[in-house]
Order: C-alpha cells, then sequence, then structure tokens
C-alpha cells in the first residue's frame, strides 16, 4: 500500500485517490523536490537580544511540480535543482532584512514558486534551543502558485471590455 502523503492534506495518497473516485477532477500528479534539515545562521526576531547576532534557523522546503518532465527526460533542467535552490536559501540568509519567521518563511515561498516555477509549497522554519525549556519554535506555511496569473496585457484587455461595455466606475 502506499503510504505517501498528498502535500495539500497531509492524508495518505491511497485515500486521496479513493476521494478523487467521487469528484469530477483529478488533481495531476504532483512529484516533490525537497530540503530537508538546511541549517544556516541569520540575524532574525524581533527581541533585542536577537537583533545584533546570527542565530541558528533550521530550514525545510517542499516543492510540487506537476509530474516533472525530468521523469522522461532525465534532465535536470526539466525539474528544481535543490543544489541551485541551497544556494538560494544561502544568499537569503545573508541578503533579507526580516524580522519575523513567519515573513522569512513567505519569502521563500515566493522564491520556490516564482523563480524555481513551484506550484506549491511548504516552508518549515525553526529556531532550535530558543528558549531553555523548549526544544525549538517556528512556522510552517504552504502556499499554492496562482492558478492562472494575469499578464499585465490580459489585465489591460479585461480593463478595456469593462469600459467598452459601459461599466465605468462611478466618481465618489
Amino acid at each position: 500500500m502506499n503510504n505517501s502523503l498528498r502535500p495539500s492534506t497531509g492524508q495518505p495518497s491511497h485515500v486521496s485517490q479513493v476521494c478523487a473516485a467521487d469528484t469530477a477532477e483529478v488533481p495531476a500528479p504532483m512529484d516533490l523536490i525537497f530540503i530537508e534539515g538546511f541549517r544556516g545562521e541569520t540575524v532574525i526576531g524581533i527581541h533585542e537580544s536577537e537583533l545584533h547576532r546570527a542565530q541558528p534557523l533550521l530550514i525545510d522546503v517542499h516543492a510540487g511540480v506537476p509530474r516533472a518532465r525530468a521523469c522522461d527526460t532525465d534532465r535536470i533542467a526539466d525539474t528544481i535543482d535543490y543544489g541551485v535552490v541551497r544556494e538560494r536559501l544561502q544568499r537569503l540568509l545573508v541578503e533579507h532584512r526580516l524580522q519575523l519567521l513567519e515573513a522569512f518563511a513567505e519569502a521563500i515561498a515566493d522564491i520556490l514558486i516564482h523563480e524555481f516555477g513551484a506550484s506549491w509549497v511548504r516552508v518549515k522554519v525553526v529556531k532550535p534551543r530558543k528558549f531553555d525549556d523548549v526544544q525549538s519554535v517556528g512556522v510552517q506555511i504552504e502556499r499554492h502558485a496562482p492558478a492562472h496569473p494575469l499578464s499585465k496585457s490580459a489585465h489591460g484587455a479585461t480593463v478595456l471590455k469593462f469600459l467598452a461595455s459601459g461599466m465605468v466606475p462611478a466618481k465618489h
């Protein structure tokens, strides 16, 4: 039996296969590229004690792509290169000016979606041993790429269509 988890639900994939049979739309197969346990240091936080020296972070990323062409072509150019993602995470640790782990995780999600073409991402950012009595604190987020991002020209065409149909916003 397949014990893998569906990215968006965390449910076993065999459950999703049963549920998918009940719906008209079957989701496209998703391949996950992941990095777990990435370690780095950066200055991040809101407390005075966090703002002057780097502290350790542990980062896990899972990036979903609809059935990667690399499965057929065996070419790294046809998928997300986790080595390049690792380098980009290293650069982000140096360059960011964020204070909250939530904002940092969001920046990682944006990078994976917009720079690497991921359709879905899960990002976990952890501060290990932040407190003496706690193993770790952190945040985990999931994001989906926009379904159909409108290009500027497509957006302009939509606005022109509304104007041409007489739907002009009233002045207040």
